[in-house]
């Protein structure tokens, strides 16, 4: 369920630009003290995570990590603030390719209504053991069913099934596993 909030006001800002001064100093020394900061920003994070260097988030108090998943180089998870109630939840055991973006906030589609700067958020939930491949595109409302596989370059538009691989533009189920 859509939930709207409003990204501009001066608390939201100021928290935005102290989350990214973490992430940019998490990049330039990926330092094991620098992702315990960086981990500390998260509502919850399980053991054994590890993140590379570029990655970067709006807000972060929204976001829950699984035990032993793996966040590979530039992620990008634009998440929805506390005001928006939405949720990023990445299961256990993940693979997370480079270059994914993970998009819990969207924008009024109609021209004039999108003049008003609205914010709408999504939860995206992924599951366990789920794999997405480098580049891939997850928008606001999706469900990833565990154990499954997710194509480089996709694009998940819509729920996928658990032990699944779908790929495409918009991604598409290929079989099941």
């Amino acid at each position: 369920m859509k939930r709207r909030f409003d990204s501009i006001t001066p608390t939201l800002i100021n928290q935005r630009k102290s989350v990214h001064e973490l992430c940019r100093q998490f990049t330039r020394s990926p330092s094991k003290g620098n992702l315990k900061r960086l981990k500390a920003l998260f509502f919850s994070c399980g053991d054994d995570v590890f993140i590379e260097y570029g990655f970067h988030m709006e807000y972060g108090d929204n976001i829950s990590i699984g035990e032993r998943t793996f966040i590979n180089t530039h992620c990008t998870i634009v998440d929805g603030s506390k005001d928006a109630n939405s949720k990023i939840n990445i299961g256990t055991d993940c693979l997370i390719g480079p270059n994914v973006q993970l998009l819990a906030v969207s924008h009024d589609v109609d021209p004039n209504e999108r003049l008003a700067k609205h914010n709408y958020a999504d939860d995206i939930l992924i599951g366990n053991n789920v794999w997405l491949g480098g580049g891939v595109i997850v928008l606001a409302g999706v469900n990833i069913g565990d154990n499954s596989t997710v194509g480089a370059g996709s694009v998940v538009t819509k729920n996928i099934e658990a032990n699944t691989f779908y790929a495409g533009n918009p991604a598409v189920k290929i079989r099941d596993l």
